[in-house]
């Protein structure tokens, strides 16, 4: 385990034959994780568009003219519905997400409402709720929040042509006021935004040189959406999609820098044939998002899932399983 990460070490990792980085990175997932299981996880929006951020690839923008409706957060009753029927369907992490610049001290007991409720069902429990005060995050940790996703999205460098509302610095501001609560960091980005291998190396040396390595980094492919700055900028712009194998290199490097964190397939996995996330698995991702919905855009669904891990020999992972690693 390692803080020390330069990016010099970082772009040799990004540089090496691709499957020798591979090979290196699956080397690394046996030792920390178990073999063939991947952890499966349920996202809900749990309070949908109308955010005052102008995050460039987020249909949830008011920026945005994605024609999305905005909504008032869920009812609780409501969100444990939707928590029984992702464990009804083999999830182990159910995760809530708001479309928030940061939650209202009014919103935080309804949220430990969620909170406790789901995780008396034995689930796992993650929340995306924008920036959050060191109050708050006390008050999510003691209602029992195992996680809590604040993505850093892109490099330091590149974080300005993708958002102009919040800084890199807040974000780091609000990972530090959740691990102050004793709650586990839920933290990646989005491939693909026209950023360079060069924004991919300060994106991973960012998560990796963190006082502790987020629990679980989620690998994100952008989902251009017609509406949106990203989604329109890119639209025609063939060569912003990112290769998949640079996709998978990105996977193994974020898997051989923060070896004990759960890696996860997230946005974009729809598009990706299976043998791209075949590799990357192989390069250590062991978890993604089941379902036919990511917030409000697209994802695989569970009977392509189920068809993926029995060609592939994978399993889910165990609930004892998943409770370990929160743990850890």
């Amino acid at each position: 385990m390692r803080n020390d990460w330069t990016r010099e070490e970082i772009a040799e990792l990004f540089d090496l034959p691709f499957l020798d980085l591979v090979a290196r990175a699956h080397d690394v997932h046996v030792r920390h994780h178990p073999e063939n299981e991947v952890q499966l996880s349920t996202l809900l929006s749990i309070k949908t568009g109308g955010c005052v951020e102008d995050c460039g690839y987020c249909n949830q923008s008011a920026h945005a003219e994605t024609g999305l409706k905005a909504t008032k957060l869920m009812e609780v009753q409501q969100v444990l519905q939707a928590a029984a029927q992702a464990k009804d369907h083999g999830s182990t992490r159910f995760c809530m997400g708001a479309a928030w610049r940061n939650p209202k001290d009014k919103d935080i007991p309804a949220l430990a409402a969620m909170i406790q409720g789901v995780r008396q069902m034995g689930l796992e429990t993650c929340m995306t709720l924008g920036m959050l005060t060191p109050d708050q995050a006390q008050a999510l940790g003691e209602a029992g929040l195992d996680y809590y996703n604040h993505n850093i999205d892109t490099s330091p460098e590149n974080y300005a042509n993708v958002i102009s509302t919040r800084s890199f610095e807040d974000r780091l501001d609000t990972l530090e006021n959740v691990r102050g609560a004793g709650i586990n960091v839920c933290s990646g980005g989005i491939m693909g935004m026209g950023e360079t291998r060069g924004d991919r190396v300060g994106f991973i040396h960012a998560l990796a040189t963190l006082p502790v390595h987020p629990g679980s980094v989620p690998i994100n492919a952008l989902v251009p959406v017609a509406g949106t700055v990203l989604g329109d900028m890119l639209k025609d712009v063939p060569s912003a999609k990112i290769d998949d194998i640079e996709f998978v290199r990105t996977v193994a490097v974020a898997r051989i820098t923060m070896p004990e964190s759960m890696v996860r397939l997230s946005a974009g996995r729809e598009s990706m044939s299976d043998s791209t996330q075949a590799l990357c698995f192989m390069a250590g991702a062991n978890s993604i998002f089941t379902g036919d919905k990511l917030l409000t855009t697209g994802n695989a669904g569970d009977d392509r899932d189920a068809a993926l891990f029995a060609k592939l020999g994978i399993v889910p992972m165990r609930v004892e399983q998943a409770h370990l690693e929160a743990a850890e």
